[in-house]
């Protein structure tokens, strides 16, 4: 077998392995599962998820996806527990342990305190004749027949389950709580998912300047309006009312009709009874909006429908918002 066809092969067989262990877990969602969880969501404390070597990586993972959605998490390694950091559990705190033995000595050394603490302890092991498994309030199984790894030694299977079991547990309470994408966004107001949630045309319109210009504005005076407030386009009020739209594409098309624009005011390029959308539109919708009606600019107005400002398309994708695919 050459080298490449070993490479492909050695990888199918890891995902396969890994993927089974996984299926596996299945069995693993029982009266069990359903105890940790609601336990879990009927806490007023937080919940404290410690473990050693890959599975203490697991831990904070799981920490992390819990804290995303609702559930307040802290990750505490277990070495660092038993020489000191163990204070940072309070008496309504649900502790989770992981551990693929569950008879590790960090382990064996941490659980007496816990206990002694009268935490709920959840124990998550492959193990359930282990140490763990018998100090624990609640198991939950992750039992794996082999690691992946050839020599059956390199945590993999079981990693995979742990984090799989974890990520089970936190979409169970997530579902619990009617956790929603606005509920998400407020956790990731950082990121595109954050302004895909939360970023609004107001929020953008505030960044730009409002571009104005009369019926009766003349063409010069109408391209140094739009050159100086760089949107491309300006919008045309009347009596304190929107009445149209002038865009660069509206300036390109008159002059190659027009032989000479002496004479031309905003009145003869404007486009009429413009399009307009309230500030309170979420960016996503917009790009999808403009997308479909192939459109580069939208006039914002605020609850008055009084003018708010204009936002560009290229706004919404600097900020890295995309149209739906």
């Amino acid at each position: 077998m050459n080298i490449n066809n070993k490479i492909i092969e050695s990888a199918k067989r890891t995902i396969s392995i890994e993927g089974n262990s996984i299926l596996n877990l299945i069995k693993s969602i029982d009266s069990n599962f359903v105890k940790a969880v609601k336990k879990i969501h009927k806490s007023t404390g937080r919940v404290i998820i410690t473990g050693i070597g890959k599975s203490s990586i697991i831990a904070k993972k799981i920490v992390s996806s819990m804290n995303s959605t609702g559930t307040p998490a802290i990750f505490l390694h277990s070495v660092d527990a038993i020489h000191g950091d163990i204070g940072i559990i309070q008496s309504n705190d649900i502790v989770i342990c992981i551990s693929n033995s569950g008879n590790s000595s960090e382990i064996e050394a941490l659980i007496p305190s816990i206990k002694t603490f009268k935490n709920y302890l959840i124990g998550i092991t492959g193990n359930k004749e282990s140490y763990l498994a018998k100090m624990s309030d609640v198991i939950i199984s992750t039992y794996i027949k082999k690691e992946a790894c050839p020599n059956n030694l390199a945590p993999t299977s079981s990693t995979s389950a742990q984090l799989a079991i974890g990520d089970a547990i936190m979409v169970c309470l997530l579902e619990l709580k009617n956790f929603k994408k606005m509920d998400y966004a407020k956790f990731h107001p950082g990121g595109t998912l954050g302004k895909k949630l939360i970023l609004n045309l107001g929020m953008l319109a505030d960044k730009n300047p409002k571009p104005i210009v009369k019926k009766s504005t003349s063409f010069k005076e109408l391209i140094i309006e739009i050159s100086k407030n760089r949107l491309g386009a300006s919008v045309v009020m009347e009596k304190k009312k929107i009445v149209g739209i002038v865009t660069d594409g509206d300036i390109r098309r008159i002059i190659e009709k027009t032989d000479s624009i002496k004479n031309i005011t905003v009145k003869n390029i404007m486009s009429k009874n413009p399009f307009t959308v309230n500030k309170k539109m979420l960016a996503y919708d917009a790009i999808n909006l403009m997308k479909l009606k192939s459109i580069n600019h939208l006039i914002i107005i605020d609850n008055k429908n009084n003018y708010y400002g204009i936002v560009h398309i290229l706004d919404l994708i600097n900020e890295g918002i995309n149209e739906e695919q």
